[in-house]
Formats: structure tokens, C-alpha cells, sequence
């Protein structure tokens, strides 16, 4: 910072000295009389461009406590977390990147084309995502130069301020490529010419950053109809990184997904089950879960519009089933059967102990010009109000007194935290929360769900850290993030003494690495 002011103030008394006539002596005076601030403020309504790029850098207590004391306490806990390795039991990244061990070719199709965090902000503010090189669901024509792309990023990259992606991107150039440049459109060149002489280094594999990114274990997201050949690919190779399948079988479990019933027809000649059957269905399934369970996976994943469920007798299920698989269901009924589903899903996890997590609440695909000409997971995803109590209600019925099943709920709407979710955690053995998610995945989300559910959960029902990122790199930095986060709620406990200092070096343990580890068995 102070190399900063220097060169702010080389450049005013310079510029002042030339503009005013006056005496230097006097101009060096007044320049030293008045704050940095008064000073830009000046040059800017005298109509002067500033040029100066500072240098990028990361304090060191970023996202630490302002108090000076609980600062202190704050920073000697992270500094006992801030290396533990990963756990990444939830995520969106591609299997085949670590199958093929794969270098990203340019910044931009590292940094920007798989982030829709990223490009939703810039769509915000009039940039067509074509010049930004997302691609067309026709496969019309779009930005094909990356450099391009990335100078647009660049000329924009202001809206990011006050966000978490501001501070994920540079967190990353700083802690993994070295980069000291602040990006704006006169650094973007140096900036992307810096990432992308790295990119083609062996050190820069995908695998070789799983290693340098400290993880340990990584789950991916699958359709219930993949073949997992990727995840097959991993095992079978030499290479010692943990990458996962996690089973999501919205495809073939929620009667308004796009081709479902040829979804359940697909599911019937994988398995060799009668999919045209309910009971044919619900063993497909079963078999499906044990596939993914036989590569890795420990979790299923349900991403419902709502949280309800449902306990209806087999002969309502049947004929539930024939409707849907005749495309025949009304929103209602629709809404009966993903409910029964979660129940059904919860059934299956007492047999076979995979983690059920339920990810409700999203209006997906808000944007229908978006998601007709760039399909799905384009950023158009709105969060919604949601209901949690009685909505659970028949699933809790079967099974909220089980200790021998989990069942993690997530929310997008950060109302609920203390006055559903919490509650419900604090008392049903079979329920855990997991951590802020998606939108909430920030300082402030995550600060408010602290906040918000330890006086009535406490830290044990809930599951550690996760993220919702298809962007590899930004996966160590969202745990950075939350492991400062966590570090400075904790302190605030000990300085108001509601914790001792040697709990909260354990709790911080716990909440970075373990709480994740064992809950979802990994």
C-alpha cells in the first residue's frame, strides 16, 4: 500500500505542478497538507485519468475480525486450520479432467467458461453470454478467442467489487500463480499472458493442482443414466488422487425433468429391471445406488424445487407411476411424487448407508431466452422461499428417529435457518445441516448461518464446508474463505467467553476437516 500512495503522490505533485503555476515548493507543500482520498478526489474533478495499477495483495488477515484482540485470536486459530486437507464431498467438476489429466489451454477457459458466478454478472449488465464464449445448445457461433473474452472480462471486472468472486480470482493469481497485477483493461494482456504461459506446465495438470491445492478427496455430480467410465478410468489408472461419483437422480425421479419417462426406459436397460413397473422401478434404482456406491460414492444428491415429501401407500405410488411415465401428472401430483421419492430414497439409504442430501429451492432456468438458446446451469437459477417443517413432516414420520441414516438439508432461503432448519437438526437424529450454499456461499452468508443455527444445532449437527463451483481453482479458496470465517466466529465465542480457547482450536479442527470426513464417510 504504501508503494501505492508513493506513486499517487509522485503523480499529483507532477500533475499539479504543471497545471497550476505555481512554485514547486508550494505545490509539494499542499499536496502533503491533505488525505490520499482529497487528493484522487481532486485529479478526478479536474478530469485526470489515474493510471496507476496497484499492486495486488492479499492481507493476511483478510475476512479477520476488525477488533484488534479478537483479531489476534481469530488469526492463531486459522493459522492451526488453514493447511488441513481438503474435503470436498459435494461439487460440480468434471470427472474426465482427472481421467485424462488434463491442462486447461487458456485462462479464460479455466477461469471464466465454467463459472457461471462469473458470467451471470456480466449477462447483468447487457454482455451477450456469445462474446463470452458460452456455448449455443444449437452450436451457433459465439466468441472463439479467448484473449477476447478475456479483455471483456477484464474492461468489466469493477462489478465484481464487494463480491466473493473478487476475492476467489485474486486469491487464486496470488496464492497460485504469483500474480501481483490487479486486472483492469491495461493488465489483461500481461495478466493473461502470465496464467497462460503456467497453464501448459506439467505442474499445471489437473492432477498435478489437486496435489498443490493440498485435497484429499473430491465427489462429482452424476446422472444416474452415466456410465461413470471416467470414474472407472481413475481407478484403474496409477494415480493416487480420490475422485468420486455422487448419485443425482432428478433425471429419473422428477416427472417434469425434460425426457423423463425415456430417462426411466434408459434406467430399465441399465439395471435389466422392468422400469414400467413401480416395484421394476424402485430395484433399478437400488441397482443404480449400488453401482455408484461399488466406484466410490457415499452421497446421493436431490435438487427438488421444494422440500416435501411424501409416505403414500404402494397402490397411490403405482398409480403415480403410470401417470408420470404417460406424462399425465399435474403440477400437484407432480409434487406428490418427487416427495414420495425423497422417502424412498431415504428407504433405500438405511440398506445401503449412502448420504441423502436434499438441495431444495431453487427456481431453475428462470430465464427461459437463456436456457432455450444455452441450456441448463447458465447462471438463471433463483433462489425461493421455502418450507421446511411441514413439509418433512411424512419423511420424519418414517424416519426422523433413525441415528443409522443422514440426511443433510440445504437451503436457499437463509429465512429458515434459525426458525425451521435448526430446530429440526437440534432434535431428529437422522437430520444435519449442511453449510451456507450457493448464493450464500460468501462472508456474509456464511458469517449469518453461524449465527444463525449454533445457539439451537450446535457445530455437531452440522457437516463442515462444501461449495457449488464447476471452477476447480476456486475450490481452495472458497474453503480458505470459510475456514477464516469460521476461525472468527469462533474467537468472537472465546472473547465473550462462551468457548474456551483450547474448544475452539478443536471446533476449528473439526469444522475444516473433520465434521466432513465423517459424516459423509469419507
Amino acid at each position: 500500500m504504501a508503494v501505492v500512495v508513493a506513486r499517487l503522490f509522485f503523480e499529483i505533485f507532477h500533475f499539479l505542478a504543471n497545471f497550476i503555476d505555481s512554485d514547486a515548493l508550494l505545490v509539494y507543500e499542499f499536496v502533503h497538507s491533505v488525505n490520499e482520498l482529497e487528493l484522487m478526489s481532486l485529479l478526478v474533478s479536474l478530469g485526470v485519468k489515474m493510471s496507476l495499477q496497484g499492486k495486488l495483495i492479499l492481507n493476511d488477515d483478510r475476512l479477520l475480525p476488525a477488533d484488534p484482540n479478537v483479531r489476534c485470536l481469530a488469526r492463531n486459530l486459522y493459522q492451526t486450520v488453514k493447511d488441513v486437507p481438503i474435503i470436498s464431498p459435494h461439487g460440480h467438476t468434471d470427472p474426465l479432467w482427472y481421467a485424462n489429466d488434463i491442462n486447461f489451454k487458456n485462462p479464460t477457459e479455466l477461469f471464466l467458461i465454467p463459472d457461471h458466478y462469473i458470467f451471470r454478472m456480466l449477462y447483468s449488465q447487457g454482455v451477450a453470454l456469445e462474446d463470452l464464449g458460452i456455448p449455443r445448445v444449437d452450436g451457433g457461433a459465439v466468441e472463439a478467442d479467448p484473449r477476447k473474452v478475456w479483455r471483456l472480462f477484464a474492461e468489466h471486472y469493477y462489478l465484481f467489487r464487494g463480491t466473493p468472486s473478487r476475492l476467489w480470482f485474486e486469491s487464486v493469481l496470488v496464492t497460485l500463480f504469483g500474480i501481483e497485477m490487479r486486472l483492469s483493461p491495461e493488465t489483461a494482456d500481461d495478466v493473461y499472458d502470465c496464467i497462460n504461459a503456467m497453464l501448459g506446465k506439467p505442474e499445471f495438470s489437473v492432477r498435478a493442482l489437486y496435489q498443490k491445492c493440498n485435497i484429499e478427496v473430491i465427489s462429482t455430480t452424476d446422472s444416474p443414466l452415466d456410465s461413470l467410465e471416467a470414474h472407472q478410468q481413475i481407478l484403474d489408472s496409477d494415480w493416487d488422487g480420490r475422485i468420486i461419483p455422487c448419485f443425482r437422480p432428478d433425471p429419473v425421479v422428477d416427472p417434469e425433468y425434460c425426457g423423463f419417462s425415456e430417462n426411466v426406459e434408459r434406467l430399465g436397460e441399465l439395471t435389466g429391471e422392468d422400469t414400467l413397473t413401480w416395484r421394476g422401478y424402485l430395484k433399478a434404482l437400488v441397482a443404480r445406488r449400488e453401482f455408484f456406491a461399488k466406484l466410490g460414492a457415499t452421497a446421493t444428491d436431490h435438487g427438488h424445487p421444494t422440500a416435501a415429501t411424501r409416505n403414500l401407500d404402494t397402490s397411490d405410488c403405482e398409480k403415480l407411476f403410470f401417470k408420470a411415465m404417460k406424462g399425465l401428472l399435474t403440477s400437484a401430483e407432480a409434487e406428490d411424487f418427487r416427495g414420495q421419492m425423497l422417502t424412498e430414497m431415504v428407504r433405500m439409504s438405511l440398506e445401503d448407508g449412502l448420504i441423502t442430501q436434499i438441495h431444495p429451492g431453487s427456481f431453475r432456468n428462470h430465464n427461459n431466452h437463456i436456457f432455450k438458446q444455452f441450456g441448463l446451469d447458465k447462471g438463471a437459477d433463483i433462489p425461493t422461499s421455502t418450507e421446511y417443517v411441514k413439509a418433512l413432516k411424512p419423511l420424519l414420520d418414517c424416519f426422523g428417529n433413525e441415528s443409522k441414516a443422514t440426511v443433510i438439508l440445504f437451503t436457499l432461503d437463509s429465512t429458515t435457518l434459525s426458525r425451521e432448519l435448526a430446530p429440526l437438526a437440534g432434535h431428529y437424529p437422522l437430520l444435519k445441516l449442511g453449510p451456507a450454499w450457493w448464493f450464500f456461499d460468501s462472508p456474509e452468508g456464511m458469517r449469518n448461518y453461524r449465527r444463525a443455527v449454533t445457539e439451537t444445532a450446535g457445530f455437531y449437527n452440522t457437516v463442515g464446508f462444501n461449495y457449488d463451483t464447476r471452477a476447480l481453482l476456486t475450490i481452495p479458496v472458497r474453503h480458505d474463505m470459510a475456514r477464516r470465517i469460521d476461525c472468527s466466529y469462533l474467537a468472537e465465542l472465546v472473547c465473550e467467553h462462551q468457548l474456551t480457547e483450547d474448544e475452539a482450536l478443536e471446533v476449528a479442527f473439526d469444522l475444516a476437516y473433520k465434521l466432513a470426513k465423517t459424516t459423509y464417510k469419507l
